[in-house]
């Protein structure tokens, strides 16, 4: 049996469970190739990993992307029908109307708006002896973007839009029929939204609502209210999970103290900071996408509609990629941005014409301003706790939480 092939008919997605985002590199680094074919989910998967693997990955001769997500994933994270499983001119579309609605000066607006509610729960926060830094900023990031969007959520509804928002990345997996029901409940406040837009009986709010009612595929066929809603969560959704990466870079000041004075002192090392946090620490564990046309590559043969895996987070610690991958060290980013293709924190490629993530730069402003705020914006402390990753769990928060204590206002 060639390395590169493990026993098809043993299922691995148990171990896939437990270490979902070390499974990949560590099965690729046994098998000594940047490709396995083995059983997940009851399929046969080629799982890959490296850089080589992301330029692979990103050949959409090679690769498509309908039907590649697993079923209870599209039902709960990503929602059935948007962008994330389109292929060719239909998706080029799709992309293009989140590339306009989240290039400045419409992306700068939502920064702008979420720093002052920040600034505003701060007050809050500060009657409170201590403040689960996640959960609280779930509804601040819920609240900046429906207002941006144009989606109308009365105060005392917050809460449940949030925790609708919140469940869908939070819980796909370990929650899954709760999560089914929160996303049905989403999309149909979501379609009301729609529908009323396209009614005429709303206007002004704000241009996403708008653009997505009004979207035209390449045919000139209008989106359905369903898909239309599936794409305003698309939207609302990776926003509110923009938290998981604010607690990440919290994490981030506590273990490596230096950089908080670093960052007061020199505000610009900020970029370089955030762009290290997305690579270091564990967010999106793989992509997943669907062999379009058999082709071999590293020694496997990636047969027709066979699905494949791009390791994420694996590639983003790669030693051929990354010098001692496994310290956090931002001064790596100080000569410039980083440079694909083995930097993958929210997907591979050209975010204009592949499927990386459309709304990575709206990702790094807000995490970047919440980064700058939590060194000079507010004192707080943060008591003893299990800050140890919880590397089973997606996404990986620290085991305890993370809470601060003693929060003011500067």
């Amino acid at each position: 049996m060639p390395a590169s092939r493990w026993d098809p008919w043993i299922d691995r997605s148990l171990a896939l469970r437990a270490d979902p985002y070390r499974f990949i590199s560590r099965t690729c680094r046994e098998a000594g190739r940047d490709a396995v074919e083995l059983r997940l989910l009851g399929r046969r998967t080629v799982v890959m990993t490296g850089a080589r693997a992301v330029s692979c990955f990103g050949d959409a001769a090679r690769f498509e992307r309908a039907g590649a997500v697993p079923e209870p994933l599209r039902a709960t994270l990503f929602g059935k029908g948007g962008q994330q499983s389109l292929d060719g001119s239909v998706h080029a579309a799709r992309k293009a109307l989140f590339l306009a609605l989240l290039a400045p000066p419409t992306a700068d607006r939502l920064v702008t708006r979420f720093v002052g509610n920040l600034e505003r729960a701060a007050r809050d926060w500060a009657q409170r002896d201590a403040v689960p830094l996640h959960e609280a900023l779930q509804p601040v990031l819920a609240r900046t973007v429906c207002d941006w969007a144009g989606v109308v959520v009365p105060a005392d509804m917050l809460s449940l839009r949030t925790a609708q928002l919140a469940s869908l990345y939070m819980e796909p997996l370990t929650r899954h029929l709760h999560a089914r029901g929160q996303r049905r409940a989403a999309e149909g406040w979501l379609i009301a939204e729609i529908d009323a837009m396209r009614a005429g009986r709303i206007g002004g709010r704000g241009e996403a609502l708008r653009a997505i009612a009004m979207h035209v595929d390449p045919r000139g066929a209008p989106l359905s209210a369903r898909i239309a809603a599936v794409e305003m969560l698309n939207l609302l959704r990776p926003t509110v999970a923009v938290a998981v990466w604010i607690v990440f870079a919290a994490h981030a000041l506590v273990r490596a103290p230096a950089w908080r004075d670093a960052l007061r002192v020199q505000p610009s090392l900020i970029d370089c900071f955030v762009q290290e946090v997305r690579r270091f620490y564990p967010f999106f564990p793989m992509v997943a996408a669907r062999v379009r046309r058999g082709f071999e590559w590293d020694g496997v043969r990636f047969a027709t509609g066979r699905r494949a895996l791009l390791d994420l987070y694996g590639t983003g610690h790669d030693p051929r990629c990354w010098d001692a991958p496994e310290r956090f060290r931002p001064e790596r980013f100080l000569q410039g941005p980083p440079e694909p293709p083995g930097f993958v924190p929210q997907g591979g490629g050209d975010p204009g014409t592949g499927h990386r993530c459309p709304g990575e730069t709206v990702a790094v402003e807000l995490t970047k301003a919440a980064t700058l705020w939590l060194v000079d914006g507010v004192r707080y402390e943060v008591p003893k706790q299990d800050l140890e990753l919880d590397m089973t769990r997606l996404p990986a928060l620290p085991r305890g939480g993370f809470t601060v204590t003693k929060l003011r206002p500067r």
